[in-house]
């Protein structure tokens, strides 16, 4: 069993915006970080590469190194262009690779969906890359403002991306399932009739 396989449907339940406030940590990144097509979601242990802006080499090199079940994130400085598409994803596909976030671009959406592959990406190329450079790949890097370690938790879906640390991934599970009881609560006294400013004890501020 690949790491968090375990708990990955369960994360993915929670979504990622309550996994974020039950961590209390810094590990949203860029909200500029979206998925290439609706209902794509993703969740499990992170392989950083980083490109060099317009060269997709590091992600060749990763796709050969990375164990299955993996969640490829990419530092491609922020850079649109094809680094990622159809054939990378057929190959990714078939290494068991479970999807892919990137500080880039990407291309083939169409062919993305209709595979099923999720990708998280700043935007859309169709230019293509080079194949010169490789700065890093299975090294711990910064990928939109969030510090990523090999192994370390990735979740993605309609919210955005989030990176936890291993040693803070119980702790946040746990957090999340409190915060998803209560709000299970407190959805159900909504639905009875009570108000938000009543559940938050803001009455005070109700307009008279």
């Amino acid at each position: 069993m690949t790491p968090y396989q375990d708990i990955a449907e369960e994360l993915l339940q929670h979504g990622t915006s309550t996994l974020c406030e039950a961590s209390e940590l810094p590990c949203a990144l860029d909200f500029s970080l979206r998925p290439v097509w609706p209902g794509a979601a993703v969740a499990g242990p992170a392989y950083p590469v980083r490109c060099a802006p317009g060269d997709n080499l590091g992600i060749h090199i990763a796709l050969d190194a990375m164990p299955p079940g993996h969640v490829m994130v990419v530092d491609a400085y922020g850079y649109i262009a094809g680094y990622w598409g159809e054939v990378l994803t057929v190959g990714g596909q078939a290494r068991q690779m479970l999807g892919l976030v990137i500080d880039g671009g990407c291309r083939d959406i169409a062919a993305l969906e209709r595979r099923k592959f999720p990708v998280f990406a700043r935007g859309i190329g169709m230019r293509g890359t080079v194949k010169h450079h490789c700065p890093s790949v299975g090294e711990p890097i910064v990928v939109a403002g969030v510090l990523i370690a090999p192994g370390d938790l990735i979740v993605a879906d309609a919210d955005g991306v989030l990176s936890l640390p291993q040693a803070q991934v119980q702790r946040t599970l746990e957090g999340a399932r409190k915060r998803t009881e209560k709000e299970a609560t407190t959805m159900r006294r909504l639905q009875s009739g009570e108000t938000t400013l009543e559940l938050l004890g803001l009455t005070a501020h109700r307009k008279r």
